[in-house]
Parts: C-alpha cells; structure tokens; sequence
C-alpha cells in the first residue's frame, strides 16, 4: 500500500538547486539577465573558485559572455587547464541546456572564436555584439569593447608587451591570496590596487568609458554593457548609461538586471567574505560577570 509523503519529505528528497539552494545553503538568485567577461580561463589568474561560487548561486534567463572567457593569447605560449576550468564551461553549457539563453561575445584574447560569429554551440550562440533590452524598454549595446582600445587596434605589439607585465602582477595576486588564505583572509587583488593607483591608468579608463558611451549614442541606444578594461562601472554620459560588468582575474564582479529593468553589479568576493564571516554573539553583562 502506498502511502502519502508529507510535503516536507518531499521537499528535503530534491537537489539544492531544484530547491532554490545553493552549494554554501545560501538561497539561488535569479536575474533577467547576468554579464560577466575577462574571465581569462587557460590562465593562473582566473579566480575559477570563485566563478563556480557565482554560476551555482545565481541563475538568470539571459547570460551575457562579453568576451574574454577564454585566454588565447596565454594558451599559446603555455598551455594550462585544469580541471576548475572545465567545471566552468559544463556549468554554462548545462545552463544552456535548461533554457538559459546564453550569448557568447568573443573579445580580443579569444578572437579565434569570431570567425564563428553566427552560429550556435550546445545552445551558445556566438554574436559579434548584441542589443538586449531591458525589462524598462531600454535598449543596450552589448559587445566587448576591444574596438574602442587604440592601444590594441593601432599598436598591437605594446598590447602584448602590456598584456605581460599585467600577467606578472596576476601571478603575484595568486601568490599573495594563497598566503591570505591561510591566515583566513577574504580575497584581495594587487594588479586592481596598482591599476586604480597609477594615474595613466586611471586617466585610460576614464578616456574609455567616454569613448565607448559616445558611440553607443551615436547608434542611436540607451546605453551600452561592455568588459574589457577590468573595472566594474556604472556612469551616465549625457543621457547614454555606461555599464561594465568587470572581470574575474581582479574583481571578480558581474552585471545583473533585475526583474524590474534595474541594474547592478554584483561583487562576488565581498559576498562571499560577507557569507562566511563569523556571525558575532552580544555577550550580556551577567555572562560577562
């Protein structure tokens, strides 16, 4: 004889993800859409842990590759993959796979896959750029914003000269996190300090994110997402909306829409030092005594 299960047997019988729960228990968010670029996968500076921390917290109907997922440049000098990278493509290919709409903006580290611009993957489609719109009519250019940098469109060479020295200072970011790690410090990156302290560089992002703004008004859109500089950012330049959703080697940080068309941008590492971080018990003057 059969007999009924309670509800809440029923309920504890499902996975965490089919109950809204992700791997740390905390409860899964879902977005209308999510960007993440720079992930820079093939190299020692992605924070993969981090990466698979974010895809099984938080869900969304359309996911945003703004380039840079995958780091050719790297991979041709030295090849390495491991096993967290992998883990990373399965999560977006099974987000796909579930209905998620996933669209791949390949950037200049992986500019092999543009030739492929058209075409769908396992569900990925592959787009030179894209226009989303969001759920407060706005339409938004997305792309990777490589075009709009001088510096590797007219001097490839000292893009590459550029792209070593910043290498160097990621290696040194895995040194030092691995140290912080054993002392149970929250993840902190020496190559985003650098960059916000030398002024060239501060003065190249500003000059950029006015570029890229001024474009997008000139096809006529309400604003424009786009990755590429490393730096998470949302600006308004004369009525055109700048957003960029940051990286995953410094930052570690995404771009989300909410169900009612606001935007925000998520940083990943503070959330999860917030999540772990010991939760402190007022002591009353009777237990002090």
């Amino acid at each position: 004889m059969l007999t009924e299960i309670p509800a809440q047997a029923a309920f504890k019988q499902l996975s965490k993800t089919e109950r809204g729960i992700g791997p740390s228990g905390a409860p899964r968010r879902h977005y209308r859409a999510i960007w993440i670029s720079d992930v820079h996968l093939g190299t020692r500076g992605c924070n993969c842990a981090l990466l698979l921390d974010f895809l099984d917290h938080c869900d969304s109907d359309t996911l945003y590759l703004v380039g840079d997922i995958i780091d050719g440049w790297r991979m041709k000098k030295r090849f390495y993959w491991p096993e967290r990278h992998n883990a990373i493509v399965r999560r977006i290919m099974k987000k796909a796979k579930v209905g998620t709409r996933v669209v791949y903006i390949p950037g200049n580290h992986d500019e092999m896959f543009r030739q492929f611009t058209g075409s769908n993957f396992g569900g990925v489609e592959i787009r030179r750029s894209a226009v989303h719109e969001t759920a407060d009519g706005r339409r938004l250019l997305v792309l990777h914003g490589d075009e709009f940098d001088a510096v590797v469109m007219g001097q490839r060479w000292l893009a590459f000269a550029g792209d070593t020295a910043y290498n160097l200072l990621l290696r040194l970011n895995v040194v030092i996190n691995a140290v912080r790690r054993r002392f149970d410090l929250p993840y902190w990156s020496l190559s985003a300090h650098a960059k916000h302290k030398v002024k060239d560089a501060v003065a190249f992002i500003s000059r950029f994110e006015e570029t890229v703004a001024h474009a997008a008004g000139k096809r006529r859109v309400d604003g424009v997402v786009c990755g590429h500089i490393h730096t998470a950012e949302i600006r308004d330049f004369d009525g055109i909306a700048y957003y960029n959703d940051g990286d995953w080697v410094e930052s570690c940080t995404a771009l989300v829409e909410r169900a009612d068309g606001t935007m925000e941008i998520l940083r990943w590492a503070e959330e999860v030092a917030a999540r772990t971080a010991p939760t402190l018990v007022p002591v009353t003057r009777k237990e002090a005594a």
